[in-house]
């Protein structure tokens, strides 16, 4: 059968593999921008929703099975992981833009070494992580004020996590590649399928077999490996679909130009991800210095904000992708369409979600505590987190046209005074020296989510994003 090669779709179809023929590429440079965008954003509100779902599996098996121990092992390995993971994000992001801008400038022969430069620099990043990451846990979990009786537990919990961490890596970088090509479909699929390994190896690992936080771990890395080599060997069977002409050779010669490129914008998206975590880390701990009452409510006051920062996450990354297209073919109307399109649509979400909280304060905080004391505090954050959820619509557009535009200066940029100088300052400043305590905190944080809108809009009125930085 090898002699009817030629009949394969790419060859078939030549240079006029229109968005008709059997490609997995999505075109978003024509057809209806609301559209394409909910249709895109969705798989990823989803991703998101799941990967939740499934570390409150985990925390509820190893929270019934060893009780507060295994529970704090795990919440301290897990913000490790997490620091980790959103550092390999930075990356993954800034890899899934350049490749919609490649995508919408139709350049494919490039777009293929730069699929191999981008997994051969995550991969040999990962190594790198991981390595320090084994060399130095004893000293990351005393950093980390790890209590002394979960000690042992967390240290065998990120162990084994650093030793996986090249899957989670690997996840992030195939299925940031298929979003840049606006399949978030099968990226979707296939974190679905890890997300149900992973609640039944925890049974089997936790419960079944008694081997406490390293087995939470183990099923983590086993079901995330899984999910990394089933969504690569996909992409590199239809790889023709996806207009990629990968070799294996290709992996071993990354591009020193595309490299530059990828940690160009890399960096600052990276950056902008740890400060976001640090700074965030940061206002934790001055905030659990208020007692158990405003502890217990900061962490519910992060799951709602989590709820809405999920979908603003979604459409963000989904714009971004749309508008790296569009910036690609130099289709400069519809990227202004596709930015306030993405605001719209945020804004109606932002509106859904303060009446919400505001009308029916009692059911939404009732879901996580009815203690009265924490109660008491959720009714003065109100008002705060009406300003968070319109922050969070404030900054999906604009982050959408800075993301997408792939313009590194901008996002280092956004990344020091949205993760650190104005998300600090304000903190210190509502709360320390105007002395608003807690509340403070939280409306700093909540104000310096503003800082890509303002950002955004000097970018968009500058007409800089206007070049491609491909």
């Amino acid at each position: 059968m090898k002699d009817h090669k030629p009949m394969s779709p790419m060859m078939h179809h030549g240079h006029h593999m229109g968005p008709h023929s059997s490609s997995l590429i999505a075109d978003f440079t024509t057809g209806n921008v609301n559209r394409q965008l909910i249709t895109f954003a969705m798989p990823m509100f989803l991703s998101h929703l799941l990967q939740i779902v499934y570390n409150m599996a985990d925390m509820i098996i190893v929270g019934q099975t060893l009780g507060k121990v295994g529970l704090s092992a795990i919440s301290v390995g897990g913000d490790i992981m997490n620091c980790m993971t959103f550092i390999a994000m930075g990356f993954s992001s800034a890899g899934q833009v350049l490749i919609a801008q490649y995508i919408g400038a139709k350049q494919h022969e490039k777009l293929s070494r730069f699929v191999a430069t981008m997994g051969t620099t995550l991969f040999g990043f990962a190594a790198a992580v991981s390595a320090v990451g084994l060399l130095f846990r004893r000293e990351i979990m005393e950093l980390m004020h790890t209590p002394p009786e979960a000690f042992e537990e967390a240290l065998a919990y990120a162990g084994i996590s650093m030793a996986g961490i090249v899957f989670v890596y690997g996840y992030n970088a195939v299925s940031a590649i298929l979003r840049g090509m606006g399949d978030a479909k099968h990226p979707f699929y296939f974190i679905s399928l890890a997300a149900v390994l992973n609640v039944l190896l925890d049974l089997l690992f936790v419960i079944q077999l008694g081997t406490g936080a390293k087995g939470a771990a183990l099923a983590t890395i086993l079901s995330q490996g899984v999910s990394f080599l089933l969504c690569a060997a996909f992409m590199y069977r239809n790889r023709e679909k996806y207009h990629l002409a990968l070799h294996v050779g290709a992996f071993f010669h990354p591009e020193r130009e595309m490299l530059y490129s990828l940690l160009k914008l890399g960096v600052p998206m990276a950056i902008k991800n740890a400060a976001v975590q640090f700074s965030k880390m940061f206002v934790n701990s001055w905030i659990n210095s208020f007692g158990v009452a405003v502890s217990a409510f900061a962490g519910i006051a992060n799951k709602i904000n989590m709820s809405v920062n999920m979908v603003s996450n979604s459409f963000n990354t989904a714009g971004a992708s749309m508008v790296g297209q569009n910036i690609g073919a130099e289709k400069f109307d519809r990227v202004r369409q596709i930015m306030f399109a993405v605001y719209r649509i945020m804004i109606v979400i932002a509106a859904v979600a303060s009446v919400t909280i505001y009308f029916f304060p009692s059911q939404v905080y009732g879901i996580f505590t009815d203690d009265p004391a924490v109660l008491a505090i959720g009714y003065e954050y109100i008002p705060i987190a009406i300003l968070a959820f319109f922050s969070c619509a404030g900054r999906s557009g604009s982050n959408a046209l800075i993301n997408g535009s792939g313009n590194s200066r901008v996002n280092f940029i956004t990344a020091i005074f949205d993760g650190i100088v104005l998300r600090l300052g304000l903190s210190v400043l509502f709360g320390i020296v105007l002395d608003m305590k807690y509340l403070g905190f939280w409306i700093g944080d909540a104000l310096a989510n503003f800082t890509p809108l303002w950002v955004g809009m000097l970018f968009y009125h500058s007409g800089a994003w206007k070049k491609r930085a491909v």
